[in-house]
């Protein structure tokens, strides 16, 4: 395991937490009307799609523990690398909230709030319930294996495949900001739960374990269904490439 994949994965967290997270605790009510759910969504999706081509070649570009054990379970990633990748992604992602802590906290009159983490219940924007959290969670993060998978084949134009991530990542975010402020990844639920404390703490296991089902589902779905493809006939279509081992 080289140390120039940890570090993209490390960075390329860090930059979805700071670019996602910090456009919903810094820009989405500003002044009075800001950027708002559109704009929060959008904004993920361009976190991944510009870190895609940064490090798509260096790490594969995760970004997501969910997402990690997702390409395990479909055969795309060595389950050897799989926990080195975790670590550094949640390191990353944790390093991505405090660097946003540390400019939301310079302003006059700073209240840390919900500081953009994940929750159910009283803790849900919409007030949604457990069981809804948890559906909600293990399907998108599911649906959002599949695209990845099937962006990232070697049937499909490589270089289109940023812009269905990222474009698959801001629909998800559309979908259920409302539902539990839209997790989909550990390592972005984590970062945040860690400045929040309390409830966030408490409810964190969902951000986890719903999340990673889903992916490896989804994994094991594409699988399935990509088992008796052809292969394509112009060698010319290659997929983004995953990091050589």
């Amino acid at each position: 395991m080289s140390p120039q994949k940890l570090t993209a994965e490390f960075i390329g967290t860090a930059w979805l937490v700071l670019g996602g997270c910090g456009s919903a605790v810094l820009a989405a009510a500003f002044p009075e009307v800001g950027i708002g759910l559109l704009g929060v969504s959008l904004a993920f999706g361009l976190t991944v799609l510009t870190m895609a081509f940064a490090i798509g070649h260096i790490s594969g570009c995760h970004l997501n523990p969910a997402v990690t054990l997702g390409l395990v379970s479909a055969g795309r990633f060595s389950a050897g690398e799989a926990l080195p990748y975790i670590a550094a992604q949640v390191l990353g992602a944790v390093c991505g909230a405090a660097i946003l802590y540390g400019i939301a906290s310079g302003k006059p009159g700073f209240e840390l709030g919900g500081f953009a983490a994940n929750g159910y219940g009283a803790n849900s924007p919409g007030g949604y319930a457990m069981s809804s959290a948890f559906l909600a969670e293990a399907v998108l993060t599911g649906l959002f294996l599949l695209v990845i998978l099937g962006a990232t084949s070697r049937r499909a134009p490589a270089s289109l495949a940023p812009v269905a991530i990222g474009l698959c990542l801001t629909l998800i975010h559309l979908i259920s900001i409302p539902v539990t402020n839209t997790s989909v990844n550990p390592a972005r639920s984590t970062s945040q739960a860690l400045f929040v404390g309390g409830a966030a703490l408490g409810q964190l296991w969902l951000f986890w374990v719903a999340p990673i089902m889903g992916a490896v589902m989804g994994g094991i779905l594409h699988r399935w269904l990509d088992r008796d493809a052809p292969e394509p006939a112009d060698s010319a279509r290659v997929a983004v490439e995953q990091p050589s081992s």
